[in-house]
């Protein structure tokens, strides 16, 4: 294929190919020339343009294919336009004498047609400059169609369509004799002609002005003749020329001059009434009505009704939206007069009435719901609104008519109803749609929508009051605060007009609707109402009887109501359960005798009743099953089945009824029977086996012997049938924009489709998908569907034997009827069959044995040879399912076979399309298809029937099942893969294109060659890119085709193919076909299109994006309205409206998908473009209403009144891409508005630091950061947050949220010390007060609440003042809250408040703990701050006053806010108790909750506790326990229900509590709560609550008495500690671990105080007595025996050890040994790690202080093990000498512990002393470990754990010769060490050792030391330091030196003063040296200068001496004495200022 890319053919490549590889090889060519053509240089075409003329005119002779064809014609225009023209006539006239030939030869026909096309490219591309030359080409061409055959008619159609569109204006002398031809093709037998003359005369309106004035009238005939008998895609074009040639007649501004005298412009009225004379009298003309029309007997064919009904969608959207503005109230009544009584012929059946209505909704749904933004449909509705008044007072006044002419305007009432049904139903649709931004409308007492509605409640017709009940559904959803309110309207009109049989109806059918929108209404509704419901229904059913007139009315209304109460769910209904199942109960009789009394009496009438009753009853039970499943226990199901026999044995005597009462109870009988089955199809089979066999008789009487004639197939079959062999029947039967309308034509003339009518109890169900209003069919349908339901779940649980018998029944009943008949019973045996094997499968039964089988199987046979192709389809299914059920290879075989054998000998379409369908699914359910022999025989018998070009079914039959089966074989298809991929791409080369049919199958056949080939197609064998290049061919050809489902195959086939191969798709051609049909009419490619790009920009999102921007700037010629947007707003924004406008649910969530994955990748990239795009779509919320309704008249200075303004100025009147965006776009708008601040924050810091973002913007310009476009984040929130739309509102709270969370800390640089979103303050303020209005939503003013609280605590704003605006806001709902539970308001379920009441009580916990926060990290400043000079005073005021003031402001209300915290919390506890505590709560609920709602109500809980926990926790704190309230025993509010005062009766528990009985209660409370959570947290537990509640943990032992109430109950504290650990166990968050940690800590610190208070006491009490016989308190007692479980000390060495292991593997003695823990290298804890193991260690140093001292004894061992263990592990020498983290905390630990009193009690003492020891030596041994270890060990952190151990022990530790030998010996080499920092630290702790006051330990190191450190000294003299650590190192040796002279005794310390002063001396400088000197020597001399000063005076005997006998050293000194006098005074001052540098290092590491 490689060859045939080149400019020109490549002959010789060509002639060696094969005849189809030519034609491959052309096409291929052609594509490539398609390409290089617009590309190459023009000298280079005109080079080469003569041959490549000759090639491609050569070509045309070669009989080429449609694909072929068109790419030749369209390569010669392109080849033309850019090359020479001068051979373009020869050209011209070769195509016209090809076209004039007189062969006509099938084989000549492609010529032919080549030919035609090809001037229609040529007059296409290059128009007028052909001159006058097109005159005869057009003669030419219609010449030749008068007798071409339709593929000729079709292509010469498209062909004139390109000459005229080429040509334009000039072709005006042609444009007569062309409508001419055209109007002939447009009622072609042939669809594909008459759509390509639809095409053609589009082209042609658009310069011939005829077709829009004079011949106007008999163009709209044609159209209407052409509806007859059409085809979707021919509905879909003709309607576009009739709207689009209407539309331009009533707007064009020029008339043609020849008719000017006598023509008029046509007015709207005259418009419309053109296209309602087609709705509804067809195409028979305007004046030639034909008898049958007089006679009243003929009905419009549905096919033009469906047509017209679409043109009426073109011409209002060809006009546009302004004009239906302009004109709504003209075209509104015109459309609703369609069904009105001035036409009742197109009413005169029900049939026909449900049909005209469906096209009524349907044109109001596309034009009012479609094209109109939300303030026009809000003005549409008020217009509505006033249509259905004017019909209310027609009504009424017919009705209150009492004299004798009341019968004629009966007809009116009745007439007006259908105009009703459809204005309810619009008005219902738009209000839904309109959600919450409804809300004006229904306040605007003018209008009166909800009055309107009402008021017809009470219409005398059914329907009517059924569609006011469905609308009255509709507003309740979109505005949930109407629901209850509409309730009790309703409830309390049905109680007054009980006896009115119209209200009685009318008002349970609201109610009902009602109560169906409960569960869109996530508010709900008041619990109570569900018992007022279930009284008035008891009370309607009870009094039925009393009165005969209303007694049907009420039976029906009293079952609905109870109906509709099962869908408010188990919560409501478990209450009403036991009247509910008495109801049940009654309704039946009890026995058999007593239903055979009840024959004898009743007449028709009771009967009537008495079925209604019952079928309203078995409904009630359905609804009850299948919306309470949860209530459904084995009781209930027992007291359900009681009356079950007695309602099968009525169902069995219907027919007996029926027969003795005549006609009137047909209907109520066959309802009965529906539901009946209904109810039995949901129930367990188990519940009535009793009673199957009657049930199956009645079951096959139905499906065999069926009461209507109607062919139920369309809507019995589809689900019966897969998905996929649905696509085989045509555009009908998938999903389109239309398919409202085209249903009814699939239902075939017997029927019209489902209407609420039918079926009242839809109205409470929920609407099937899609579906705007529910469509129940005629209970005559509806009682076949429920009997194939119930058939297929009770075959499946007969006998076996059973089951033959019925089968056999059922063979016999299809044989026994005859013609349509058998049809009817063989579609409703098949259906019933097909259900029961897919139940048999899913539950895995078996089929029976081989007779079953045989009698399953002719049943199936017989159906796969039906002439309607649907049953065709189910049957192949039901074959699929019974080979599945079978599930035998041989059985599977033989199926195969048998269709095998009928495809080799079958020569009618029906057979043939039904075997070979059957084929492709039989493995569908068998995992594929196992045997290659099989699979050889299936390929090779599709292939043949897949180019039988006779019959294209045949084709499109075998292709499909080609394509399942090349899916089902996998790998097995391999070897076929080739030869299937040829046979496809030829039959795509070859077949004509008006056989759709054909090239969809073939597109299903390529995705699944391409799926089998998978990612092998990646690969660069010359194999796989021939396969590859095959599967491009065969997209491109199928992308070219005029089909857009073909197109759509295209599409997906490409995505696969992307998938993938994604480097051998071109993605540019590919994006541009996507933009190019984003738009198309044609639903399904629409879903391809989007579902391609979710795909693609997955991966190259940036490429799509720029791709489609480019393709538009190109702006290639054939352009959809899409692309205009592409250019201002980019792809994002084309989809954005696109989303905005779809109505398709999949589609639109496909679409955000999309977006959100462009987002996601390109955001931060392009974020000034997405934050505009986003900002764009929610500028409109900030229209008039907005401003209105922001309350400025609070007390603000006039410049805070800005709020408002600030944000509306921008909505000026210039260019606006998204014309008023929908609600729901808005809602999406904003949540990308989050997604983008969540990508910024992973893009990196500069998006939050405007300092960065600024400095980074200036070194590039091209730099976007989010903090730069704060002012629009805030200004879209804003928007967002004031809208009318709750959804909008709850998204613009959180958007605004997330602003003050992500941006609360960046500080504005040109203030220092104030924050960047300070300046937003008034926006903020603006935002949040709609929020807090009475009449918001609790969940908007919950989310509000939650934002309030996170910009107090954010402490943007410093200023008290400013912080009031929002606090108040705060305070104001606290006021709401404290009104309790009872003054909450009736608008929602009682749960809504609690979730208010909790997120006010939240907010105000967020803002106290953040003030106490702030509170104390101010006084440890300020305690810090104290010891700093007060230099930055005011400041430091400054920051205090904020949080004290913050703390103020809480502090009023913290009286009420803490008791509705604790009531809270009690709430929360009982809330928790598991199930079995049930019985013990509280009947009438909680302080916050109700009994009834508890489950809704815990989820809010759930997600508020722990923050009001911790608040409660900090305020007992603060109050340490101590405030009782005097009142406390009696409010209310805050009644202390805690397990121990549960289960008490309030009159046993006393009136007032002790405050110590309160504080306990409340200490329990807090800690049971957190004991409860932490023990077992969720996997899905916040992490914020685990903090919260270990932090209010940690707040309650900060206090004493909590402390002495844990630290006295040791098994509290165990289990507390046991918590923790497992909490520590499972969480690897360091900061909970360090949180349980701290809590440790706080309890052991609470029994270390109780052991000590106990001690203390003891001793106390006992005085004088003897010590010894003190008791021993602390645990392990006596023994030292520690029990697991019950200790605390052994629960706090588990969690320390868990910690320490965790941290430090090598710890674990287990580990050591292994060879996985290689000892010596030591590991860098990272810093949280270090924090976990410091805190440990804090831990374990405390552990003795609660033992006893045999206790101490048992732990210390593990305790010095793990003190020891950290150090040596850690103790690594690091760069800059610091101390690593964990050093520190295990020496300071170590010294804690040495220093215990248990280490000198003297039970314990010598124990202790020889564990010391032991513990000692292991430290020793660190050191001698391995030599070459040593450089990392860090011997200084060794040797102060030495020095702690000799400091700090008892001297009989270290004393022992052996040890101190080797200590000495330590010392001695670190003194020798190189580094001066080792040395320093040396000099320091032997500094410390020295002045031990105990001499024993001191004198060895003073003996052995001091002479080693005064020879170092000495050596000092020759090498003066270097630098200042050496410096240090001779200071800190002098300044031991000089320690040790004050110790030593009178005799020896002559003799050290001796030893020091001639080293001081040594160091001293003269004069001249001095200027000379380093830095470091003149710090030296400055030194010893000081200290022989201050030794001079000290000792002046022994230094007189020394300076007398060595005069040297005097006369030095006195020189630098004298020489320095000066500045040595200024030098003291500041020393003594300022003490040497080591002090600095000592205050980090003292810890001696």
């Amino acid at each position: 294929m490689e060859l045939a890319h080149s400019l020109l053919l490549n002959e010789e490549a060509y002639n060696q190919l094969g005849e189809f590889q030519k034609a491959e090889f052309i096409f291929e060519w052609l594509q490539f020339l398609e390409r290089l053509l617009p590309v190459t240089s023009r000298a280079d075409i005109r080079e080469n343009q003569k041959k490549l003329v000759e090639q491609l005119t050569s070509l045309l002779n070669n009989s080429p294919g449609p694909p072929t064809r068109r790419l030749v014609a369209k390569n010669l225009a392109v080849l033309y336009s850019t090359g020479e023209t001068f051979s373009v006539f020869q050209t011209i006239d070769k195509c016209n004498e090809l076209i004039r030939s007189k062969d006509d030869s099938p084989s000549y026909l492609p010529t032919k047609l080549a030919a035609v096309v090809c001037l229609g490219y040529l007059y296409k591309k290059l128009g007028r400059i052909l001159g006058n030359s097109f005159t005869d080409t057009v003669g030419n061409v219609l010449k030749a169609m008068k007798n071409a055959e339709s593929q000729g008619r079709y292509e010469i159609m498209l062909s004139l369509q390109n000459i005229l569109n080429g040509l334009g204006a000039a072709a005006i002398p042609c444009h007569r004799d062309i409508y001419k031809a055209a109007r002939s093709c447009l009622t072609d037998r042939s669809m594909a002609v008459r759509c390509a003359a639809a095409k053609c005369l589009l082209e042609l309106q658009n310069e011939a002005v005829f077709m829009w004035t004079t011949d106007l009238d008999s163009v709209v005939t044609l159209c209407f003749k052409s509806f007859e008998g059409s085809n979707y895609d021919v509905r879909l074009a003709v309607s576009k020329v009739l709207g689009t040639v209407l539309a331009k007649a009533l707007t064009s501004k020029q008339t043609p001059a020849s008719t000017r005298h006598n023509f008029r412009r046509i007015t709207l009225e005259e418009v419309l009434e053109l296209l309602g004379t087609g709705f509804l009298r067809g195409s028979s003309g305007f004046l030639r009505a034909s008898g049958d029309m007089l006679k009243g007997t003929s009905s419009v064919s549905r096919d033009v009704r469906v047509g017209v009904t679409q043109a009426y969608v073109v011409f209002v959207s060809t006009l546009g939206a302004k004009w239906l503005e302009r004109n709504f109230s003209t075209f509104l009544s015109h459309i609703l007069d369609l069904v009105s009584q001035s036409h009742p012929k197109a009413i005169q059946s029900q049939m026909d009435a449900i049909g005209c209505r469906r096209c009524v909704s349907f044109i109001l749904r596309a034009t009012v719901g479609g094209l109109l933004g939300e303030k026009a449909q809000i003005a549409a509705a008020k217009e509505i609104c006033q249509a259905i008044w004017k019909l209310k007072k027609v009504v009424d006044a017919a009705m209150g008519d009492t004299n004798l002419e009341t019968r004629t305007s009966a007809t009116d009432v009745t007439a007006s109803q259908h105009v009703l049904v459809c204005a309810l139903q619009e008005l219902g649709s738009l209000i839904r749609g309109l959600g919450t931004t409804a809300a004006p409308l229904l306040q605007d007492s003018s209008t009166g929508v909800l009055e309107a509605v009402i008021s017809v409640i009470l219409h005398p017709s059914i329907p009517v009051r059924l569609t006011a009940a469905w609308c009255l559904r509709c507003i309740a959803v979109a505005l949930p605060s109407c629901v209850s309110l509409l309730l009790d309207r309703c409830i309390e009109r049905l109680n007054t007009l009980k006896s009115s049989p119209e209200a009685v109806t009318g008002y349970s059918f609201a109610v009902a609707a009602l109560l169906g929108a409960v569960k869109h209404c996530p508010l709900g509704i008041p619990h109570g109402k569900g018992k007022v419901i279930m009284t008035l229904a008891e009370d309607l059913l009870c009094s039925a009887s009393q009165n005969s007139r209303v007694s049907l009315q009420r039976t029906q209304a009293g079952w609905l109501l109870v109906a509709a109460l099962m869908t408010l769910g188990p919560a409501v209904v478990q209450h009403h359960l036991p009247r509910m199942l008495l109801l049940w109960k009654c309704i039946f009789p009890s026995s058999p005798k007593d239903l055979e009394t009840e024959k004898t009496r009743g007449d028709s009438f009771t009967w009537q009743v008495t079925l209604e009753g019952r079928a309203g009853a078995l409904c009630a039970i359905k609804s009850f099953v299948s919306h309470c499943a949860g209530l459904l226990t084995d009781e209930v199901v027992q007291r359900l089945l009681p009356p079950l026999p007695s309602a099968v044995n009525l169902l069995t005597q219907l027919s007996s009824i029926s027969k003795s009462y005549g006609n009137s109870l047909k209907t109520s009988s066959t309802v009965y029977r529906q539901k009946l089955y209904e109810l039995l199809a949901v129930l367990p089979p188990k519940t009535y086996e009793g009673s199957f066999s009657a049930v199956l008789k009645e079951l096959v009487a139905d499906l065999t012997v069926p009461d209507s004639q109607i062919d139920a197939s369309t809507f019995l079959l589809p689900p019966l049938c897969h998905e996929n062999d649905l696509l085989l029947l045509g555009p009908l039967l998938q999903e389109t924009d239309h398919r409202f309308i085209e249903e009814q034509l699939l239902l075939g003339n017997s029927t019209a489709g489902g209407s609420l009518e039918y079926d009242p109890h839809s109205i409470y169900e929920k609407a099937a998908k899609g579906d705007s209003v529910p469509k129940p069919l005629p209970p005559v349908l509806s009682v076949i569907s429920a009997a194939t339901r119930l058939f297929g779940v009770m075959f499946s649980h007969v006998a076996e034997s059973h089951r033959l018998q019925v089968l056999e029944q059922l063979l016999n009943s299809i044989k026994q009827t005859k013609g349509s008949r058998q049809q009817i019973v063989q579609l409703n045996v098949v259906s019933a069959l097909s259900t029961s094997l897919k139940h048999l499968a899913n539950c895995r039964g078996s089929l029976g044995p081989e007779e079953v089988r045989r009698s399953a199987l002719t049943l199936v046979m017989g159906a796969l040879e039906s002439n309607n192709p649907l049953l065709r389809c189910a049957a192949a299914e039901c074959l699929a399912r019974l080979a599945q059920v079978v599930s035998d290879s041989a059985f599977t075989a033989g199926l195969a076979q048998v269709s095998f054998d009928k495809l080799k000998s079958a020569r009618d379409m029906v057979s043939r399309t039904g075997h070979s369908l059957a084929l492709g699914c039989l493995y569908r359910y068998l995992g594929g298809i196992g045997s290659t022999q099989h699979l050889n025989a299936c390929v090779g018998i599709l292939y043949t029937l897949s180019q039988d070009s006779t019959s294209p079914d045949v084709q499109a039959w075998a292709l499909h099942s080609l394509s399942l089966i090349v899916d089902l074989a996998g790998p097995l298809y391999h070897v076929h893969v080739e030869p299937t991929l040829s046979l496809v791409l030829m039959l795509l080369l070859t077949v004509p294109p008006a056989y759709a049919e054909v090239h969809q199958s073939l597109g299903r056949c390529l995705n699944a060659l391409i799926t089998t080939l998978g990612p092998e197609l990646q690969g660069s064998s010359t194999t796989v890119s021939a396969l590859r290049t095959s599967c491009l061919l065969g997209c491109a050809v199928m992308q070219d085709n005029p089909d857009c489902l073909v197109q759509a195959e295209a599409i997906s086939c490409l995505q696969q193919l992307h998938m993938f191969a994604p480097r051998h798709v071109n993605l540019s051609s590919l994006v541009s076909c996507l933009c190019m049909n984003l738009c198309s009419s044609y639903l399904l490619l629409r879903r391809s299109v989007v579902s391609c790009l979710r795909q693609l920009v997955q991966r190259e999102a940036a490429e799509v994006s720029e791709y489609a921007v480019a393709l538009v700037k190109e702006s290639r010629e054939d352009f959809t309205p899409a692309d205009v947007n592409i250019r201002e707003i980019g792809l994002e924004g084309a989809l954005l409206s696109l989303l905005d406008n779809e109505l398709d649910q999949r589609l639109c969530q496909d679409i955000k998908e999309t977006l959100t994955h462009m987002l996601t990748s390109m955001a931060v990239e392009k974020l000034s473009f997405w934050l505009k795009l986003c900002k764009d779509v929610l500028a409109t919320s900030a229209d008039f209403n907005t401003v209105a309704s922001l309350d400025t008249t609070q007390e603000e200075e006039t410049a805070k009144v800005d709020d408002a303004s600030v944000l509306t100025s921008d909505s000026d009147e210039r260019f606006h891409p998204f014309r008023n965006p929908r609600w729901s776009t808005r809602v999406f708008a904003a949540e990308c508005v989050c997604k983008i601040i969540s990508q910024c924050e992973n893009a990196g810091s500069a998006h939050f630091d405007i300092t960065l973002a600024q400095e980074r913007k200036q070194r590039d310009s091209r730099g976007d950061f989010l903090v730069l476009h704060l002012a629009d984040l805030i200004r879209m929130a804003f928007m967002a947050a004031t809208d009318h739309s709750d959804q909008l509102r709850l998204s613009g709270l959180q958007t605004l949220l997330i602003v003050v969370r992500k941006f609360a800390a960046v500080p504005e640089p040109e203030f220092p010390g104030h924050v960047i979103l300070e300046q937003y303050q008034a926006n903020v303020g603006a935002a949040l007060r709609p929020a807090f209005a009475p009449e918001t939503p609790p969940d908007v003013t919950a989310k509000a609440c939650q934002v309030c609280s996170a910009w107090i605590a954010s402490g943007v704003v410093s200023d008290l003042n400013d912080l009031r605006r929002v606090h108040q806001l705060l305070v104001s709902s606290l006021v709401k809250v404290q009104a309790g539970k009872e003054a909450q308001s009736q608008q929602y379920n009682e749960s809504t408040s609690t979730m208010e009441i909790l997120a006010v009580l939240k907010a105000w916990a967020e803002v106290y703990i953040v003030a106490v926060e702030k509170q104390k990290n101010q006084s440890d400043a300020q305690n810090h701050h104290l010891n700093i000079a007060n230099s930055a005073e005011e400041g430091y005021r400054d920051v205090t006053s904020s949080a004290t003031g913050l703390l103020d402001l809480v502090q009023a209300d913290l009286g009420t806010l803490s008791k509705l915290w604790l009531a809270a919390l009690q709430d929360f506890a009982l809330l928790t108790l598991p199930s079995e505590y049930t019985l013990q709560l509280p009947a009438e609920g909680g302080t916050f909750y109700t009994a009834e709602t508890i489950e809704n109500a815990r989820p809010h809980y759930y997600n508020s506790w722990a923050l009001i926990l911790y608040a409660t926790a900090l305020w007992l704190t603060s109050t340490g326990f101590v405030v009782v309230d005097p009142d406390e025993g009696v409010t209310n509010l805050s009644r202390p229900v805690t397990p121990t005062t549960m289960c008490q009766d309030s009159s046993t528990r006393p009136l007032v509590k002790s405050p110590e009985d309160v504080n306990t209660d409340r200490f329990h409370l807090l800690l049971g709560i957190s004991v409860e959570f932490l023990c077992s947290p969720r996997s899905d537990a916040a992490m914020e609550n685990i903090i919260a509640c270990l932090r209010a943990l940690q707040a309650l032992f900060d206090v004493p008495w909590p402390r002495s109430k844990i630290g006295g109950d040791q098994e509290l504290g165990v289990e507390l500690l046991n918590v923790l650990h497992r909490l520590i166990l499972t969480r690897e968050s360091p900061e909970i671990q360090l949180a349980a940690l701290e809590v440790v800590r706080l309890i052991l610190f609470a029994a270390q105080e109780h052991v000590k208070e106990k001690r203390r006491s003891a001793e106390v009490d006992d005085g004088a007595a003897e010590k010894e016989t003190l008791p021993e308190f602390g645990e392990g007692k006596d023994t030292g025996g520690l029990v697991p479980g019950k200790s605390l000390v052994f629960a706090t060495l588990e969690l320390c050890v868990c910690i320490l292991v965790r941290q430090l593997p090598q710890l674990n003695p287990k580990l050591t040994c292994s060879p996985a823990v290689q000892s010596g290298k030591h590991l860098l804890l990272s810093e949280d790690g270090s924090r976990l193991v410091a805190a440990a260690l804090v831990i374990l140093s405390d552990v003795p202080a609660i033992c006893s001292p045999e206790g101490s004894v048992s732990v210390l061992p593990t305790i010095l093990y793990l003190m020891i263990g950290v150090l040596k592990e850690t103790a690594v020498k690091v760069q800059d000498g610091q101390l690593p983290l964990t050093v520190a905390a295990s020496l300071q630990a170590l010294k804690g512990l040495l220093s215990s009193p248990m280490a000198r009690a003297e039970k314990s003492r010598s124990a202790w002393t020889d564990l010391l020891r032991s513990a000692l030596i292991t430290v020793l041994d660190c050191w001698d470990q391995v030599d070459g270890l040593l450089q990392e060990l860090d011997e200084v952190s060794l040797l102060t754990a030495i020095t702690l151990f000799i400091m700090s022990a008892s001297p009989e530790v270290t004393t022992l010769e052996c040890l101190q030998k080797r200590c000495i010996e330590k010392f001695k080499i670190t003194l020798a060490s190189k580094d001066p920092l080792v040395q320093c630290k040396c000099y320091q702790l032997l500094h410390s050792i020295f002045q031990h006051p105990n001499t024993t330990v001191s004198y060895p190191y003073i003996h052995s030391l001091v002479p080693s450190i005064v020879g170092k000294l000495q050596e000092t003299e020759k090498a003066k330091p270097e630098n200042a650590a050496e410096l240090q190192v001779i200071q800190e040796g002098i300044k031991l030196v000089t320690a040790l002279i004050a110790m030593a005794e009178e005799e020896h310390r002559a003799h050290l003063v001796a030893c020091l002063l001639p080293i001081l001396i040594s160091f001293l400088l003269d004069e001249n040296a001095l200027v000379s000197a380093t830095n470091s020597e003149k710090n030296l001399h400055e030194f010893a200068l000081q200290n022989l000063m201050q030794i001079g005076p000290q000792y002046s005997a022994v230094f007189k001496k020394l300076m007398a006998s060595s005069p040297t050293m005097k006369a030095r000194l006195e020189s630098a004495v004298k020489g320095n006098q000066e500045s040595i005074k200024m030098k003291t001052a500041k020393h003594t200022k300022n003490p040497g540098k080591s002090s600095s290092i000592q205050l980090k590491t003292n810890f001696l």
